[in-house]
């Protein structure tokens, strides 16, 4: 199942695809007892994609058998003992993709020329996801980090590995010697690499990036390479060969504080648009003005959702059991927000007071 999505894997998923693109959405659970219904739900949207396909009388009866294929390959390929928050398939003739994700998503089955990616970009900026660089004398290696923990990443060579004959660093961190080894031209060399790779992976996937090492180790990265340049220095060696749990623990303190500077940040440029008069709130206000691209900053509580009714130009609180509600209206307005060049927050829930889960501050 995929995780991350890159801004090249994006433009993928968004270019026209041929009739139907089916995109099939449901919520999942990662404990029990909520999970022991996630199979269940799973068939049954899977089911009425399959009878959404066989009613169309635009679908070919090759290519609906196409369609119906990728489906049942993509349902093969899901993992509920490893859900998320939500899962997306996507299924168009000769493709299909399943993306967990670690926000919610309605029930939904959409056919399009297109598939639904609003819910993949809302899960991504909710994820925050960031990378972690561990570095020792003979070792770097990437992990991938999102709000549960982190995963090491294979890709763009790492982990990178420096074999060196009668090298003893745990000998030399004993006698106290380690700086030397980060004054030697093959270690200058060696993490002159990793800040090379690092750069290759942050041109597909820009993220937020923390570096933990010795002091030493944080030095010589900064003196020889660029790509690190706006890390984060987390002062912590011996990760290089740790596991993720200490990687995590060790980067958590660091953002933690982090997100209560941010959060205090987004309140303040809040309070100074209402003296400015360019603060909104409310789903209705902030929608519009998404469309029209009038938001700067837009600010989400994590676990916002709403249940909306869209009357063309207003919207109003659904009634329970309207077939026509759309219930991943926050993600829409995410999505249009960082379409027209917004910057996207998530805050914790309660953050936002009386703007009850929604707020923003408009350009003009």
């Amino acid at each position: 199942m995929e995780h991350a999505l890159s801004p090249a894997t994006l433009a993928e998923l968004r270019r026209p695809r041929p009739y139907p693109a089916v995109s099939v959405l449901t919520p999942t659970h990662r404990r029990e007892p909520e999970n022991g219904q996630d199979p269940v739900r799973l068939r049954n949207v899977v089911a009425e994609a399959r009878k959404r396909l066989e009613s169309d009388p635009a679908v070919s009866r090759e290519r609906r058998a196409d369609v119906v294929a990728q489906l049942d390959r993509a349902l093969s390929e899901v993992d509920l003992a490893h859900a998320e928050d939500g899962l997306v398939i996507f299924a168009a003739p000769g493709e299909h993709q399943v993306w967990s994700l670690s926000r919610s998503v309605p029930e939904r089955v959409v056919l399009s020329d297109t598939f639904l990616t609003r819910n993949l970009v809302s899960a991504q900026a909710a994820e925050h996801p960031f990378w972690v660089l561990t570095l020792s004398a003979d070792r770097v290696t990437l992990w991938s980090g999102g709000p549960e923990g982190v995963v090491e990443a294979r890709i763009g060579g790492f982990p990178l590995i420096r074999v060196r004959e009668n090298f003893d660093a745990e000998r030399q961190q004993r006698i106290g010697d380690l700086p030397s080894t980060f004054r030697d031209e093959g270690t200058r060399q060696f993490l002159r690499e990793a800040d090379n790779a690092l750069g290759t992976v942050l041109r597909d996937q820009p993220r937020r990036i923390y570096v933990t090492g010795e002091e030493a180790a944080l030095a010589l990265l900064d003196e020889v390479g660029g790509a690190a340049g706006d890390a984060v220095h987390v002062r912590h060696g011996g990760l290089a060969n740790a596991g993720p749990e200490a990687v995590w623990q060790a980067i958590a303190p660091v953002r933690e504080a982090e997100t209560r500077r941010s959060t205090a940040s987004v309140l303040r440029e809040l309070t100074a648009a209402r003296g400015r008069r360019t603060y909104a709130a409310g789903l209705d206000e902030l929608w519009q003005s998404a469309r029209e691209g009038r938001i700067r900053l837009l600010a989400v509580e994590e676990n916002f959702r709403a249940t909306v009714r869209d009357l063309g130009e207003h919207l109003i609180p659904a009634e329970p059991g309207d077939l026509d509600a759309r219930d991943d209206i926050v993600d829409e307005i995410v999505e249009q927000c960082l379409e027209t060049g917004a910057e996207v927050r998530f805050v914790p829930d309660g953050a936002l007071g009386d703007a009850d889960g929604l707020a923003g501050v408009l350009r003009y």
